[in-house]
């Protein structure tokens, strides 16, 4: 036993300099030979546990499920197929999200709201508590409900159904080599889709990659993949102003076409941004991984309403709602609390205004997008009440008169607001090129236990959209 110790650390040193010299011959062939290897293996194994074990009706579907991936796994086919299920998606959501926002409206603002008004004078409630409550409180949860919450319902169960099919890790298989050429891990591709769900979980399944500098990479980055919180924001935006442009029997297509563009954008963006770390602060070499891709399931129906209307649907709105309420007090008070006579609201837009629209937004999107700074969900309800309470109380030269009770749809309370062509395909920029949430934002403190990588992680979207933004702005003057 005395010599237990000795020879237990020999054994560690042997092992040590073992995995150095593997690494170092991994690299001397290069991922190529590394993944020719693991293939191999692969197909050695599948050769022997079908030579070896027999299942009835398991062969026919293995083969079924063996031509399947030679196609949506392709060089060929992989990245079509990708882009044509999700403009499927997002056409349907496009196209059903209409009629039920119109009902919500109607019910929640339209007809709710001013019964509820109506209740509150015959009170004789005092006019800073029914507007607090009622033009505050209310109406944005109301907004939230009516704008965020048909797309939500449309959009998060069709959004499962391909997890649950999958063919997500199908996604993460074609992007893997693309990420692996910049820099980042393959596994960056599964915590990217991860973060078209959630940045958080985004964040936290970046666990999953081993290297502390990938997983960095990985982190920060994750913003860019659009999180469910913005998904209502950009299919809204595009239906109004984009889609509205093509004629009406094209114009889901053309909006869906545009909401693609925006999160194929946001892909750009993780690759160029990982690529961009990977050559400056955080130098090093990528590592390879296997990927076993999971078999095709029947959709399981159950299983999918519930994690689509009750986990994700029923927790965003709920997390909305939330943070509607403290929202819709600040914007009630901003905009009735005056100073000679102009409000709050009014004094901050128009600060921010000269700046907002060097950059193709307004003072209303920036103030918007610092209220929200909470949750991505309120963006657009906040935007929305600003813009209502902003015009009928303010006064505020060159926007139309507009009652928080009117039934004017939200493309026309936006136009009314002065918003253009080029405020919304700004707004979906900047929707996607934004800083994070304050969840996300604590969750990369806390995976990272550093201040510094959590600044990177929230500024450097930042700066991306003010720079895309003054970009397209520029480009719009010249060509506009």
């Amino acid at each position: 036993m005395e010599n237990s110790g000795p020879n237990i650390d020999q054994q560690a040193k042997e092992l040590e300099s073992l995995m150095a010299r593997v690494r170092d011959l991994r690299w001397q062939f290069g991922d190529e030979t590394y993944d020719l290897y693991l293939e191999s293996v692969y197909d050695a194994s599948q050769k022997i546990v079908s030579a070896v074990v027999k299942k009835p009706g398991e062969t026919r579907a293995l083969k079924l499920e063996t031509k399947i991936d030679r196609v949506v796994t392709s060089k060929k086919w992989g990245f079509p197929i990708m882009f044509l299920l999700l403009a499927a998606v997002f056409w349907f959501t496009i196209v059903g999200t209409n009629y039920p926002s119109q009902w919500l409206s109607l019910l929640l603002v339209d007809t709710v709201h001013p019964w509820l008004k109506s209740m509150a004078e015959l009170t004789e409630l005092p006019f800073w508590i029914s507007g607090l409550l009622i033009d505050g409180i209310y109406l944005t949860t109301a907004w939230v409900v009516s704008v965020m919450l048909p797309p939500m319902a449309i959009f998060f169960p069709m959004f499962t159904l391909l997890e649950d099919f999958g063919y997500l890790p199908r996604v993460a298989f074609n992007l893997d080599n693309v990420y692996r050429k910049v820099g980042a891990h393959g596994k960056q591709a599964l915590t990217m889709s991860m973060g078209f769900g959630c940045n958080v979980t985004g964040v936290i399944a970046s666990r999953i990659i081993d290297s502390p500098r990938e997983r960095l990479i990985a982190i920060i980055t994750n913003n860019f993949s659009l999180c469910n919180g913005r998904w209502p924001t950009q299919i809204l935006i595009a239906t109004i102003f984009i889609g509205s442009l093509a004629p009406s029997y094209l114009g889901g297509i053309v909006s869906a076409a545009s909401v693609i563009a925006v999160a194929l954008l946001g892909i750009f963006m993780s690759l160029l941004v990982s690529w961009g770390l990977h050559k400056t602060v955080l130098k090093g070499e990528a590592s390879s991984f296997s990927l076993e891709l999971p078999p095709y399931r029947p959709p399981r129906i159950k299983t999918i309403l519930y994690t689509s209307l009750i986990d994700r649907t029923l927790v965003v709105l709920g997390r909305s709602v939330m943070f509607a309420i403290p929202a819709g007090m600040v914007i009630w008070l901003s905009v009735n609390i005056s100073i000679d006579g102009k409000s709050l609201a009014f004094y901050l837009t128009e600060w921010m205004d000269p700046v907002a629209l060097f950059f193709g937004l307004n003072g209303i999107i920036f103030l918007a997008y610092i209220i929200a700074i909470p949750a991505n969900e309120i963006v657009l309800p906040t935007i929305l009440l600003l813009t209502v309470l902003g015009s009928s109380v303010s006064g505020q030269e060159g926007m139309t008169m507009i009652s928080a009770n009117s039934a004017l749809e939200t493309a026309d309370i936006l136009k009314a607001g002065g918003w253009t062509l080029l405020t919304a395909v700004n707004l979906m920029l900047f929707s996607l090129l934004h800083n994070p949430c304050s969840t996300t934002i604590y969750t990369i403190y806390k995976e990272t236990k550093s201040l510094k990588w959590t600044m990177y992680a929230t500024f450097i979207p930042i700066v991306l959209g003010l720079v895309v933004t003054f970009l397209v702005a520029r480009i719009w003057e010249i060509f506009g």
